[in-house]
């Protein structure tokens, strides 16, 4: 889902995503999710920090790489779920140069454990990033100008990414850099078409698992990197209109037919 702003790869294939997302809900239900896995008072302990209805601020409607986005993890100290505002494009510690980060916003979840980049974040410094919808360009009938399609959960329930966060004194004027990046798998069947990779969406079972930092069993952690279900997901042709990372409004998210006056055609999937 790259596009040149932000691209570092020479060809489709080479490229991963995912590279723009929304997170539209004003509220994220905790309790929804980790009562999956953990009783009552675990569920107390965890999101002592937060509260069981977490406010998640404004709607966001193109969130772009190096913004801030918000991640969730474990805080070891407090024993409890934290949230924070991190930059996106992940900027490990020894780091010289912000502008890497741009290159670093996902990783593939089958080289985890072998690159440098993420291989401690791996064991560390996991955390999952709340969404609602993510984009990709796909090629628009009869040529032309790709087409942008927003990806969103079937349920339009706020879903999880997984993530791995770092942390920078090198960069910062006034203190560390927070940083972060989206884990990516193969695609499944019904974006594959699209996009070859797709995020890595922990389920409701196994959020608990990822945060959880006591685990280091690396084929464990990965095991739980899988792509989405099939039926997870749908597909919307929208509008151009959010391909710049400027536009940040309710626009970007309005199904192409919706929209007047574009001159463009709807797309038929095979």
């Amino acid at each position: 889902m790259q596009i040149a702003a932000f691209s570092s790869c020479k060809s489709r294939e080479d490229c991963v995503l995912c590279g723009r997302f929304t997170l539209r809900a004003p509220k994220i239900d905790l309790g929804q999710f980790f009562f999956a896995t953990m009783g009552p008072a675990d569920l107390g302990q965890l999101t002592v920090g937060l509260g069981n209805k977490f406010d998640v601020g404004p709607p966001r409607f193109n969130i772009a790489p190096t913004q801030n986005i918000l991640c969730l993890q474990h805080d070891s100290q407090r024993d409890c779920l934290t949230a924070a505002h991190y930059r996106w494009g992940l900027l490990p510690a020894w780091v010289k140069d912000i502008a890497i980060g741009a290159r670093m916003i996902n990783a593939r979840s089958e080289t985890l454990d072998s690159k440098p980049s993420f291989k401690q974040a791996l064991a560390r410094r996991r955390c999952v990033i709340p969404m609602d919808g993510y984009y990709e360009w796909t090629k628009a009938a009869g040529g032309g100008d790709k087409q942008p399609v927003l990806i969103e959960p079937v349920d339009g329930q706020v879903k999880f990414m997984a993530g791995l966060w770092a942390e920078n004194q090198r960069l910062g004027d006034d203190g560390a850099i927070y940083s972060c990046t989206i884990i990516t798998t193969p695609a499944n069947s019904t974006t594959a078409h699209i996009h070859q990779r797709m995020p890595a969406f922990i389920s409701e079972c196994d959020l608990s698992a990822w945060l959880d930092p006591q685990l280091y069993d690396v084929s464990k952690l990965k095991m739980l990197l899988r792509p989405a279900e099939r039926a997870l997901l749908k597909l919307t042709t929208v509008s151009r209109y959010v391909n710049s990372p400027r536009n940040e409004d309710q626009r970007c998210v309005v199904p192409l037919d919706d929209v007047a006056g574009e001159g463009q055609q709807f797309i038929q999937f095979d």
